[in-house]
């Protein structure tokens, strides 16, 4: 099965300039099969290549390598028009993949035009097999002052079509906590939203479990200074808990600065299973059936 991949913009690639090295061996299988919440196969053939001798389809050489450690679906997630309609192609096709479509909140201020880019994400977002309107949200962190109004405008239509579609949200918050929850509050939310990479402390959390959002935590979770997301995990309850890489990005500890991909799963949900006292094998089943929930069977 060959899988062509969309085109990086100049942005993606001078990322891709500066992640170097070889992945990590893979970790030990998971007992209990999980999913990947979030990940981008496209970005991970373009800036870091694929594990192994890379022979083969790259695309299918990462589902491949995730089903060994025991990470047997994944939902692709879009960034802009083309990543997009690439994932929800790959999800027609293949069975252990899901698609969510967005204009990611950093390339909203930089389109030609913001309307027809959110009609052709919307065209997407009615498609079967694209579970989810992410990833968007609100970025302060890389986003300046000129670019927030069209950030927040592409936001607020992004939760509009997940209304419409009955699909779940997938936000993108970096540094910007009070203004997603404001605009949540004002547009009102979808039934299903989820905090992608989750960034924020155990109060953060546990207003967003009080809303009945799930929370995704990353790699971010086995950092040595992420104490604050490890509290926020433990008071997080397994029905509103996922686990994710955002491939090629976050690699969990000890392989920081390394290439992500999903078949490093099984480093982050032992850590989050660390911080909360339980059993990997029970968190995996609970996560493996809360993304059932969010996003539906997989076949």
């Amino acid at each position: 099965m060959s899988h062509m991949v969309s085109s990086p913009s100049e942005s993606r690639r001078s990322k891709a300039a500066r992640r170097s090295g070889e992945f990590p061996a893979a970790p030990e299988p998971l007992a209990v099969p999980v999913f990947d919440s979030h990940t981008h196969l496209d970005l991970t053939v373009q800036e870091a290549g694929v594990p192994g001798d890379g022979s083969g389809d790259p695309v299918e050489a990462l589902i491949t390598a995730a089903a060994k450690s025991g990470v047997d679906r994944l939902v692709q997630v879009g960034v802009d028009v083309a990543s997009s309609r690439w994932g929800a192609d790959l999800a027609d096709r293949h069975p252990a993949v899901l698609a969510a479509v967005a204009l990611h909140p950093n390339d909203a201020p930089r389109v030609s035009d913001l309307d027809e880019s959110l009609r052709e994400i919307e065209a997407l977002a009615a498609r079967p097999r694209v579970r989810g309107i992410g990833e968007t949200g609100l970025d302060t962190f890389r986003t300046g002052e000129q670019g927030r109004a069209a950030q927040e405008e592409s936001f607020r239509a992004h939760i509009a079509i997940a209304k419409r579609y009955a699909k779940a949200l997938i936000i993108h918050d970096r540094e910007a906590h009070a203004d997603v929850l404001r605009v949540l509050d004002e547009e009102g939310a979808p039934e299903t939203v989820v905090l992608h990479c989750f960034s924020g402390d155990a109060e953060f959390a546990a207003e967003c479990v009080r809303r009945g959002y799930y929370l995704s935590f990353a790699g971010t979770v086995t950092f040595a200074s992420a104490g604050n997301l490890r509290e926020a995990a433990a008071i997080t309850p397994p029905e509103q808990m996922m686990v994710e890489t955002d491939a090629p990005y976050l690699t969990p500890a000890p392989f920081r600065g390394r290439p992500n991909a999903s078949y490093l799963i099984p480093i982050t949900l032992r850590a989050l299973a660390a911080a909360r006292g339980a059993d990997p094998d029970e968190l995996s089943a609970a996560i493996s059936a809360t993304g059932e929930r969010v996003f539906g069977p997989w076949q």
